[in-house]
């Protein structure tokens, strides 16, 4: 009997009814977009940070990372070809790093060179698919180079023009060779398309008289959140003299932003729902002060307070109940659409790097299961708790008092 009060209660005054399932719908909608979208930039910057240039894990000497010092190499084996093969590892890429002086005629600049084999880079990397000229490296390249876009623009060089690099060897002489510029690309990170020049491995080793050594080898794992946790369960299958460090540690400033985005999640969600409630609280307030009457002749006909108080809860958890379920209906029909199509941005915006990844000038969404569940969650309990009050205010209520009521 409850439940059928309830239902009728809710559609006595269908526009007031009407207009609350509104602001219900399109609150939670809106979160849940917005929250799907926030997801989908914080993804873009781990990405381009990562995927762009650091890998996910770096197995490396001990102490490389701190200061890159070229000395500090090392040779692949047992240990290392043991967490290769883990199944949590999608690819890695053998690398050598070296820093020295590109030339062209009257014009030079510093450059960080990055020795790699193309076909092991491309499963850890994608700055193959950032190229804006020209072609990527292959595994025919002896001296082939691809710089980023700045760099190349300082140079003044095209596809299919010469460079000189030099800087020093680990034997004490003066390493130099000519490179020929075979592809230029653009990331969007200032850093990265400013100086860095990606070369064939055996090239770099031989001007830095290395043979078969590398400074460090990326890893790309199929979870990039549980980089932290698989970084810890590899590191006692390395020999003692290499350590393997997560994202998280070669970016902290990228770890503090993923750290808090629930907490401005939360934030975000607190605050919108806290109009909503207010918006719920008045409805249900104006919708008991108009039943005082009817409700003073149910309580003198034998219904109890608790009864009472439970039918106008009923009537919250109704609409609730509505607005979650068609609120999270139409958020996640924006966030496919969002997820497929998006918005480019790159005509009015440009790309902006933070905490070690770029913002790219795009909006789209990432659908997860906590963008969905929190807003709707949330939504119910504002509900409950936005009519506990009138329901309260009900349940007090004395019957010869409510029925004379004006």
């Amino acid at each position: 009997m409850l439940y059928q009060l309830a239902l009728r209660n809710i559609w006595r005054n269908r526009r007031r009814t009407l207009l609350t399932l509104s602001a219900m719908i399109i609150s939670s909608a809106l979160l849940i977009l917005a929250l799907g979208v926030f997801s989908g930039m914080l993804r873009d910057m781990l990405a381009t940070a990562t995927e762009q240039y650091y890998g996910h894990l770096v197995i490396s000497a001990k102490g490389y990372q701190d200061d890159r010092d070229m000395f500090r190499h090392f040779q692949s084996d047992e240990s290392i070809g043991t967490v290769l093969e883990q199944e949590d590892v999608l690819g890695y890429s053998q690398r050598l790093r070296s820093f020295g002086l590109l030339s062209r005629q009257q014009n030079s600049s510093p450059a960080e060179i990055l020795g790699i084999l193309p076909l092991q880079e491309q499963t850890v990397t994608s700055l193959h698919e950032s190229l804006i000229d020209g072609n990527y490296l292959t595994t025919e390249d002896p001296n082939g180079a691809v710089l980023g876009s700045g760099l190349a623009r300082r140079l003044n060089v095209v596809p299919g023009d010469q460079l000189v690099f030099v800087t020093q060897a680990a034997d004490g002489s003066i390493g130099n060779d000519l490179l020929l510029v075979k592809g230029i690309f653009s990331t969007g990170d200032i850093g990265h398309d400013n100086s860095l020049a990606l070369v064939p491995l055996a090239w770099l080793q031989q001007v830095l008289v290395l043979p078969g050594q590398v400074h460090e080898i990326a890893v790309k794992i199929d979870q990039p959140f549980n980089a932290a946790s698989l970084a810890e369960k590899y590191r006692v299958d390395l020999h003692e003299t290499l350590e393997i460090l997560d994202w998280g540690e070669m970016l902290p400033e990228m770890a503090e932003v993923v750290a808090s985005y629930d907490v401005s999640r939360m934030i975000i969600v607190t605050i919108l729902y806290i109009a909503t409630g207010l918006g719920i609280l008045n409805t249900f307030f104006m919708a008991v002060m108009e039943r005082t009457r009817e409700l003073g002749v149910l309580m003198a006909l034998g219904m109890r307070p608790g009864q009472i108080r439970v039918m106008i809860l009923l009537e919250t958890t109704i609409m609730g109940s509505l607005g979650l379920v068609c609120g999270a209906v139409v958020g996640i029909a924006l966030s496919l659409y969002m997820a497929l199509v998006g918005v480019d941005l790159s005509g009015t915006l440009t790309p902006i790097t933070y905490a070690g990844g770029t913002i790219l000038p795009r909006l789209h969404a990432v659908i997860e299961p906590g963008n969905i569940l929190i807003p709707s969650v949330c939504l119910l309990i504002v509900s409950l708790l936005a009519g506990f009050l009138p329901a309260n205010r009900a349940a007090k209520m004395q019957p010869v008092v409510a029925i004379r009521e004006e």
